[in-house]
């Protein structure tokens, strides 16, 4: 057991050079692959992760590289803890994120479950991340900052992270792409996935659509001034900062600068407007050793810089305040906080603390 190590295999590139490097290294290597969602069959999505083709490729994989591969399905798991919950934010005005929820409830959970089953001491995935040495261990930034996936990992405490492995961590991407051809290993030609796994077309209205059926509340697009602009079919189609597909004419430059649920109404603004001095979070978790009040970095999305902060207990809950102002802090985003490249710990943005001094020169906002 001591030797050996479950290598999450997606039959990509990035898990399949983790899985060659502790090949490579001496390592007991198993392979698992967990199938968790099903594409049409007519060949019209291809390379996005956790579809039965991505078993094919991790197995093929798995033999070249000579080691045991084994699938398991995890479909109804990720129903239940990514696609539903994905649904329900959007149609609460939120703007979830699915790939931290996947992490923390099905792969991880699952990858150190199936470890026990499979008499593995050791999990290994290809994430691009670093574990930083303790005591306490701590998630830490990738070396690739471009790729760097610790946001995504926020829930990984110490007791995890004493059974992980990160082959990648110290690498980039060109050169895990060069590692992979070099090794002539099926799949290294793969392009990169762009999209959501289950959103394999980027519209992410047209499932939620589907799924929601007569809950998907009509309401107005407003200005500033409280003036009906015009109307909308959801406010699912909607996230806080978008300024394109508004579907109104307003005259001037627009943002989404709130969506209220209770009303279904969504609120434009211009981009000063989209200017918070903190956050309100909810699910809040703290990594051994951190308590509050706290000074950190904090991201509020994903590839987002982590900007310097307090977080505080409040009548409320726990708030971000953050020293200078941040755009477009979007409720159901998750919140992480970093000691330089250190995970500390993390929370989901309930709503912002508008800024009641903006300052235009601080807007960064994605167009």
């Amino acid at each position: 057991m001591e030797g050996r190590v479950l290598v999450a295999m997606s039959g990509g590139v990035d898990s399949s050079v983790a899985a060659a490097r502790l090949v490579r290294s001496g390592w007991d290597v198993v392979g698992v692959t967990l199938h968790l969602w099903d594409y049409p069959d007519d060949g019209s999505v291809r390379g996005r992760c956790c579809a039965p083709e991505d078993v094919y490729d991790a197995r093929r994989v798995a033999d070249v590289l000579g080691i045991p591969h084994f699938a398991f399905d995890r479909r109804e798991l990720f129903e239940r803890e990514v696609v539903t919950p994905f649904v329900e934010d959007y149609l609460r005005g939120a703007t979830p994120s699915p790939c931290v929820r996947c992490n923390r409830g099905v792969k991880m959970k699952e990858l150190f479950a199936l470890a026990e089953r499979l008499d593995a001491r050791w999990v290994a995935t290809g994430h691009y991340a670093r574990i930083a040495a303790g005591p306490p261990l701590r998630l830490r930034r990738a070396r690739d900052t471009a790729k760097d996936q610790s946001y995504f990992l926020d829930s990984l405490r110490a007791k995890d992270l004493e059974r992980l492995m990160l082959p990648l961590g110290d690498a980039t991407k060109a050169e895990v792409r060069d590692e992979a051809l070099l090794l002539d290993l099926p799949g290294a030609q793969k392009g990169e996935s762009q999209e959501l796994c289950f959103v394999p077309t980027g519209r992410y209205d047209e499932l939620v659509a589907k799924r929601a059926g007569d809950r998907a509340r009509p309401g107005p697009i407003v200005d500033d001034a409280g003036r009906t602009l015009g109307q909308h079919d959801g406010l699912f189609r909607f996230t806080v900062g978008q300024r394109k597909n508004l579907g109104v004419a307003t005259g001037s430059r627009a943002y989404v600068v709130k969506l209220d649920a209770d009303t279904a109404t969504v609120h434009l603004g211009t981009r000063e407007a989209l200017l918070a001095r903190g956050a309100r979070l909810g699910d809040v978790t703290l990594h051994d050793g951190v308590a509050l009040p706290l000074r950190a970095g904090v991201a509020v999305r994903y590839r987002a810089e982590a900007v310097p902060a307090r977080i505080v207990a409040s009548d409320s809950g726990v708030e971000v305040l953050f020293d200078t102002p941040v755009p477009a802090v979007t409720p159901g985003q998750r919140a992480v906080f970093y000691d330089g490249e250190a995970v500390v710990g993390a929370g989901t943005i309930v709503s912002s603390i508008p800024d009641e001094t903006p300052h235009a020169e601080q807007l960064e906002v994605a167009q």
